[in-house]
């Protein structure tokens, strides 16, 4: 993972998307987040609890707070309940795309360079769909890969058009662990030391010594979503 954080474009399309009523769903959810600042990620549906439809979402910087998956849950649960895309009972869930995330950007593939990453493709590439290496970032419309699998008569290193990707995401490594908890500790200071600046600004209409209470912040991850029961 590169050093920083690359700010993108809200409004970059992603080149890796979902088919059939998740695609149907995106369409739906896509233009909402955005309206919030807001990108999505990835919609996917699951019998887990019945009927689960997950929605990924980030803000442009890579990160995603609770509060943030909060405010995209309210205001997609009316959308989706008015257009009614679902024919049966589900739950929404909105979350962080976690630390082992899809890829579905270019820029994804760009910022999250340096990483193990898992790749499965539409179109077959080098005679096969899946690979497994180091990805080493972007030349053109591909994907650059190290693969860590390469038999001694098949090339290590490949380029693969992100565009025929059916699925791309992070391994869990140690290294990817710490440079996520690193780059959670710094959207929590930012965002922390933020609302400290505007208690500080509104406390000048309030009595001296009066006590102030301090908003702790969390980042969000998969297992802590905000939850809405759709009928």
């Amino acid at each position: 993972m590169q050093d920083g954080v690359e700010l993108t474009p809200a409004d970059e399309p992603r080149l890796i998307v979902e088919p059939g009523l998740s695609a149907r769903l995106a369409s739906i959810a896509e233009p909402v987040l955005e309206s919030l600042g807001y990108r999505l990620v990835r919609v996917r549906i699951s019998g887990s609890d019945g009927c689960t439809v997950q929605i990924m979402a980030e803000k442009p910087d890579g990160t995603m707070l609770i509060e943030d998956c909060e405010v995209a849950s309210r205001a997609l649960s009316p959308v989706l309940d008015a257009s009614d895309p679902v024919d049966r009972a589900y739950r929404l869930e909105l979350s962080s795309p976690g630390i082992d995330r899809p890829l579905v950007r270019r820029s994804d593939f760009t910022r999250y360079a340096n990483n193990v990453t898992k790749i499965e493709m539409n179109v077959a590439a080098h005679g096969r769909k899946r690979f497994r290496g180091m990805l080493l970032g972007v030349e053109g419309d591909c994907a650059r890969i190290v693969r860590d699998d390469a038999k001694p008569d098949e090339p290590a290193e490949v380029l693969l058009p992100i565009e025929d990707m059916a699925e791309a995401k992070l391994v869990l490594t140690d290294a990817l662990i710490t440079e996520a908890l690193r780059r959670g500790k710094q959207a929590e200071y930012e965002s922390e030391t933020a609302q400290n600046d505007n208690d500080a600004f509104a406390s000048n209409d309030t009595p001296a010594g009066r006590p102030r209470r301090r908003k702790n912040f969390q980042r969000a991850s998969a297992s802590d979503r905000a939850q809405h029961e759709g009928e």
